[in-house]
């Protein structure tokens, strides 16, 4: 009888997989020795996979430029990274060795911008699209960057102040995009999206304040909804109607060049994932293609702003299995060393789901469990109350720890949970780990961030050093006498 975790894996899912694969009985991602990490740096532990940026930023490049030679069609494709996914230096650097451009969402953006401007990363060609809506300091901020003579920055006008308020800081040529306030799924709770001009209101607002003004150039036609690509027809439906809104545009607008279908591929978050990146490409380039030559309008360049896709799939965590808490007859919780709600806040927020698999003991039998952090708040748990299926683990074993690996987790998780900042119940955010390889293919590991210390959240919490606090209390104290 086949009763061990690994035969469970192997009797459900085409394993092993491209990424996934074990050697004697314990997972190996990408090549790395999973086991062999986490007995060296230990656990909680988390850690991005670099060369999985690249990989995934080439593979849409070359799907995009196979479908574009398939149909012929005039127009180029740029691929653009939305930073709000991950801000790091290291993902910037991986993602910018492709020769893509970048998505910005607020303020501080363009000051990383200016930093990899400086540090010969990004050149004045490198399109800087601002999404966003944007008030005093995200407009100063843009403004700058187009005064310092950066050629291709676009700021995507989201609401109807925002022109004058660009014109007022700048008085050099710029050009702008617009973006369509998409319809939300019937299932929404509200029928727009907040963000952008409304379908009908889009052409009239060119005629009346882009089309007089000889100083901006409307170059951008931005798209995007929020449950992102999906062959559905909500989506085909939106697309078209944004495609009708393009060929409006263009008979009046000469310059309007480029269409931004935003971002929106998923990542695989399951060992069933299926998804045919290559016919959603081919189709939304055929159907662009077609519907602009039935027009009688030239075709549009296609930008994308991938963010998930870019970084998602190369980030993963280990935990340990500290204890096993028997609830009741039914319900096994598995306590994990950390906090879902710390390190993985999206499957707490939204309850996202990730892959889970042991890192460790794939040959014992298993069973079915709840996964809970060590918070003491309810919701910092994972388990198929809020995901597709059952959690299945190798049996709890007191004397012979088990670990476990979330993967495909870097994405948002960093900035969402507030990377280096207070976490919940004050539970650390664990050592991060950054895997590269070199020139030879040899997995080159460095340390980024080390597990939080005590020290640095209570001094982020206003306690600080006692000698500097009791300093303070007393010039304070002097300052109210007088």
């Amino acid at each position: 009888m086949n009763t061990k975790y690994k035969d469970l894996i192997e009797q459900t899912f085409d394993f092993p997989q491209e990424e996934f694969k074990t050697i004697n009985h314990k997972l190996f991602w990408h090549g790395i020795n999973l086991m062999e990490l986490a007995e060296k740096y230990g656990a909680p532990l988390k850690f991005t996979y670099l060369p999985k940026i690249s990989e995934n930023i080439q593979k849409a490049k070359g799907w995009f430029n196979n479908s574009i030679k398939k149909h012929n069609y005039k127009g180029k494709y740029y691929y653009s990274y939305c930073t709000k996914s991950a801000h790091f230096k290291h993902i910037l650097y991986e993602a910018l060795k492709n020769e893509i451009h970048i998505e910005t969402s607020s303020a501080f953006d363009i000051d990383i911008v200016n930093k990899l401007k400086l540090e010969g990363k990004i050149k004045d060609t490198t399109y800087i699209i601002c999404n966003g809506f944007k008030r005093d300091q995200y407009i100063k901020n843009i403004t700058e960057l187009i005064n310092s003579g950066h050629k291709n920055c676009i700021p995507v006008i989201d609401n109807y102040e925002e022109l004058n308020l660009l014109t007022k800081k700048t008085s050099k040529k710029f050009n702008v995009g617009i973006r369509i306030a998409s319809e939300e799924e019937p299932k929404f709770e509200f029928y727009t999206s907040r963000l952008g001009v409304g379908y009908k209101n889009i052409v009239p607002f060119y005629e009346k304040e882009i089309a007089v003004n000889k100083q901006v150039d409307l170059k951008m036609l931005h798209f995007f909804i929020n449950t992102g690509i999906k062959d559905n027809a909500y989506y085909w439906n939106e697309l078209m109607k944004c495609l009708n809104v393009y060929i409006n545009l263009k008979r009046k607008c000469p310059t309007l060049d480029s269409l931004n279908i935003g971002g929106g591929f998923p990542i695989k978050n399951s060992l069933g994932f299926d998804y045919d990146y290559e016919y959603m490409i081919d189709e939304i380039i055929n159907q662009i293609n077609q519907v602009c030559r039935e027009a009688g309008v030239d075709v549009p360049h296609i930008f994308t702003e991938f963010g998930s896709f870019t970084v998602g799939e190369s980030g993963a965590a280990i935990y340990e299995i500290l204890y096993q808490k028997k609830q009741n007859d039914r319900e096994r919780w598995n306590m994990i060393n950390s906090s879902f709600i710390t390190t993985l806040p999206d499957s707490w927020a939204i309850n996202k789901r990730f892959i889970m698999l042991p890192i460790n003991k794939w040959n014992h039998k298993y069973e079915r469990v709840l996964l809970g952090g060590l918070t003491c708040d309810s919701d910092d748990y994972y388990n198929s109350e809020q995901h597709i299926n059952g959690i299945y683990l190798p049996i709890y074993e007191k004397d012979n720890p088990l670990y476990i690996g979330f993967f495909n987790i870097g994405a948002y998780q960093e900035s969402i949970g507030g990377f280096g900042g207070l976490q919940h119940c004050l539970i650390p955010h664990p050592k991060h780990l950054i895997i590269d390889k070199d020139t030879n293919g040899q997995f080159k590991i460095t340390v980024f961030a080390e597990q939080q210390k005590s020290s640095e959240l209570l001094s982020i919490l206003g306690y600080g050093n006692t000698t500097e606090s009791k300093i303070e209390s007393k010039e304070l104290m002097t300052k109210e006498v007088v």
